[in-house]
């Protein structure tokens, strides 16, 4: 889908230009863990979270200028996840997107910190942003903070290292994609409703959709790399069949919860292209 692909470069851009600005301002002591993030931060990836962000912002009539610093907070919080992802200690992968992870170029230890310091700016972005009210603020950042913490991100990758020595149940197998994958997930489209000044009823549409468009998305990765193994994965549980039906129920439902929206066409576009994506 050319739209699409229109969609997520124009996100991305704005997404990174802000990353680039924040980051350019190093401190010579501690030039090399500005570098590792830097390093991190702009090396590719589809920036779906920001463009949820954004989107969801849009849809309500937000602005991009207070979109912008929750959009760029969600990415920086979901580039820290991937630093610390391929450690050693974790799943110990030496590519990521294609280049040498962030631990083999920079060393483990500056890995570890360059993970910290993205994760401490996201909120940094946040709270000192002069486009958003105190009130917005602190909303933002109370759902970043719930969603990237043990309630969500981090306690689904919890779970997923007890899944490394025993295999997990189909429910506790859900709940794992749901808090490491999905709760970022909706934690950025909250933040485009938050942006916008959204009300409860948009706020529960986008808690839907990035809820169900997470979940599928990991299905769909489990579809790409059903080759891997001596892991629990949808397919441990669907057949291939089963796990692409179980994409499309939950596609649906996310496409019912903003199709109602005179502005959702962008959203419900991303979302079928995540449906079908094959890569």
């Amino acid at each position: 889908m050319e739209l699409v692909t229109a969609i997520l470069k124009k996100n991305s851009e704005l997404t990174g230009r802000e990353i680039e600005r924040i980051f350019a301002e190093k401190d010579g002591d501690t030039a090399v863990l500005w570098e590792a993030c830097l390093y991190s931060a702009m090396s590719g990836g589809k920036r779906i979270r920001p463009t949820l962000t954004f989107e969801f912002a849009a849809m309500l009539g937000g602005s991009e200028d207070s979109a912008l610093p929750l959009a760029v907070a969600t990415e920086l919080v979901h580039t820290y996840s991937l630093i610390h992802d391929d450690l050693p200690c974790m799943d110990n992968d030496n590519v990521r997107r294609g280049k040498p992870s962030c631990h083999i170029v920079y060393g483990e230890a500056t890995a570890l910190l360059a993970g910290d310091a993205l994760l401490t700016e996201a909120f940094r972005t946040v709270s000192e942003s002069g486009a958003l009210s105190d009130k917005v603020k602190l909303k933002a950042i109370t759902e970043l903070s719930e969603k990237a913490g043990i309630r969500g991100m981090i306690g689904g990758q919890q779970i997923d290292l007890i899944g490394e020595s025993t295999k997990l149940s189909a429910g506790l197998h859900r709940k794992m994609n749901l808090l490491k994958t999905a709760a970022l997930m909706e934690c950025a489209a909250v933040m485009g409703v938050t942006a916008a000044n959204g009300d409860k009823e948009a706020e529960r549409a986008a808690r839907e959709y990035g809820r169900n468009i997470g979940l599928a998305f990991q299905a769909v990765d489990d579809l790409l790399d059903k080759g891997e193994e001596n892991k629990t994965t949808y397919l441990s549980f669907m057949t291939e069949n089963e796990c692409r039906k179980y994409v499309d129920e939950l596609t649906d439902k996310a496409l019912e919860s903003v199709r109602h929206y005179g502005k959702s066409r962008n959203l419900c576009l991303i979302a079928e292209w995540l449906r079908s994506r094959t890569a």
